[in-house]
């Protein structure tokens, strides 16, 4: 009987184990899935020429006259913003799987290079599995947030990985122990 309480228990803890690993590997690729979408949102808002403007606002005359238009950048535009993110989560296929030897936790990183250039893949696991799971976080987010994805890259230009993936979504719990890219 004792025996059998004691198989029961390990198996408790051996299940809750397993469980609250499997929570944390979850929580490391929704939480690389934002940084990645945050990355490639940059990039390809970078990449529009920053004088183009687009017109926005309502093109019905007013009572007085006058018209609700006003002129925004087009990189920055609502519009814009929403057909780049039709397409980003198409881009997690160039992303590899990198675990930190000292937390166990991991990251994700870009192994294929947008200028063509050879990159460091050292450090650096290619899993198919792993990149569609990437994929799949970064549609759910995006689906999940799009109104904050938006509110964030029109308006605002630093640190929106941190704001966005942790303090607004709080996807990245652990986002002050992640190294910030240099720009």
């Amino acid at each position: 009987m004792r025996d059998a309480a004691f198989l029961t228990s390990c198996v408790a803890v051996g299940l809750l184990l397993s469980f609250s690993l499997a929570a944390r590997q979850g929580q490391d690729i929704r939480c690389g899935a934002c940084r990645a979408l945050v990355d490639e949102m940059d990039w390809a808002i970078s990449q529009i020429d920053p004088k183009k403007m687009i017109q926005t606002g309502s093109f019905r005359i007013n009572p007085d006259g006058s018209q609700s238009i006003r002129e925004v950048p087009l990189a920055r535009s609502e519009g814009n913003l929403l057909e780049l993110m039709e397409s980003v989560c198409e881009r997690m296929q160039d992303y590899g799987e990198r675990t930190d030897p000292s937390t166990n936790r991991k990251s994700y990183v870009r192994v294929k290079s947008r200028s063509g250039e050879t990159m460091d893949l050292s450090e650096a696991t290619l899993d198919s599995r792993v990149t569609s799971s990437l994929k799949f976080a970064c549609e759910t987010i995006v689906e999940q947030h799009e109104d904050e994805i938006i509110e964030f890259f029109a308006h605002e230009t630093e640190n929106v990985k941190d704001r966005l993936c942790s303090k607004r979504t709080d996807l990245c719990d652990h986002a002050l122990t992640i190294p910030h890219d240099e720009l």
